[in-house]
């Protein structure tokens, strides 16, 4: 069998392949609820045979939105459609999980296709964004509020709060959105932390609070279904968050019960160039693996059946999450089973038509 196929237990749970929809925000909300949308596009992507689909970020708070169309889950009304959601991708045959978010000083923005342009706190569509400390993502934005105790207090309450939501709606993974600039990857970058208090300064202090969420975390959602934690692997400059404070971050995250570090990179910094190739991300996801001796999952322009299966086959990752791949093929798990010749059968709906 195609090692991309084979099942992967992590505590109760088993997934029955190692083929993962990436979080990926679809700014189709109001108010924070879900749609009819959210229903199709998850939907769609069980149907297709994924063996896990994390819905995109959602917002723990208001304030923590990127954009005024964000999903959220601050209150209970969030709570039927979602289960709605979520029971009928599991009734597919995929697992559902959730990324819980906060944004951070990149909070109150319009959606990709508004230009994603910052909105300011006087505008109906935007409010004041907070940070670890008052320094703005790109020069043309307001400043955020650092966050004082009672500020940070907030926002350890607001995860606990979520994580009880999904706990009743019942998803099988939880993940914490600790990256790609947002407020988590915020505290613990030196390039966006300038705080002098315990939250600041030293590595020790500048991933206080990410473990803090976690641990609080940790104790409310327990210890009978995984727990992701997603980071950005290196923030891309050489005085800025690297590889390997990312190994030591993964182990501490470990010894709190963290079960996988899905591995991104980048995203605190404006304007940081990189060469984009196929799997450009991976080989963070195998360092972290083999030197924090936890499992990860791998991201980055993964488009091939072959490259996803090698990925797995000489563990590099334990999982591999497929993005705008996913986007363009809800399917995409059937297609790589025909190539590498494996029986993953269309649901009986279509499988009359289109058989293997």
């Amino acid at each position: 069998m195609a090692k991309i196929f084979t099942p992967l237990k992590i505590r109760n749970t088993t997934f029955k392949n190692r083929m993962a929809v990436s979080p990926m925000c679809m700014y189709s909300s109001e108010d924070g609820f879900a749609t009819d949308f959210h229903l199709t596009h998850l939907g769609s992507r069980a149907v297709g045979g994924f063996g896990l689909i994390i819905q995109e970020a959602t917002a723990v708070s208001p304030e923590g939105r990127i954009t005024y169309k964000d999903l959220g889950i601050w209150k209970d009304e969030h709570i039927p459609k979602l289960k709605d959601i979520v029971k009928y991708c599991q009734l597919q045959g995929s697992l559902m999980g959730i990324q819980l978010g906060h944004a951070g000083r990149k909070a109150s923005h319009r959606p990709p296709f508004e230009n994603r342009a910052f909105v300011k706190p006087d505008h109906p569509d935007g409010w004041q964004t907070v940070s670890s400390s008052a320094l703005p993502f790109q020069e043309n934005e307001n400043a955020p509020i650092a966050l004082d105790e009672k500020g940070i207090q907030k926002v350890k309450d607001d995860f606990v709060a979520a994580t009880k939501r999904a706990k009743a709606i019942g998803y099988d993974v939880l993940e914490i959105h600790a990256a790609h600039g947002y407020l988590l990857h915020q505290f613990y970058s030196p390039k966006s932390n300038k705080r002098t208090d315990r939250y600041g300064g030293s590595f020790e202090n500048r991933i206080r609070l990410l473990l803090e969420i976690t641990e609080l975390v940790k104790a409310e959602w327990g210890s009978g279904k995984p727990l992701f934690v997603r980071i950005s692997a290196t923030d891309w400059v050489d005085d800025g968050w690297k590889i390997e404070d990312s190994i030591k971050l993964s182990t501490k995250l470990k010894n709190l019960g963290v079960d996988l570090i899905d591995t991104s990179a980048g995203g605190n910094l404006p304007g940081i160039r990189i060469e984009l190739k196929p799997g450009y991300q991976v080989p963070f996801a195998e360092i972290i693996k083999k030197e924090a001796e936890i499992k990860t999952g791998a991201v980055g322009l993964i488009t091939q059946a072959k490259q996803a299966e090698e990925i797995i086959a000489q563990d590099q990752s334990d999982l591999v999450f497929f993005g705008r791949e996913a986007l363009r093929n809800p399917y995409l798990p059937l297609y790589f089973a025909k190539e590498l010749k494996q029986e993953a059968p269309w649901t009986h709906q279509y499988f009359w038509a289109v058989g293997q």
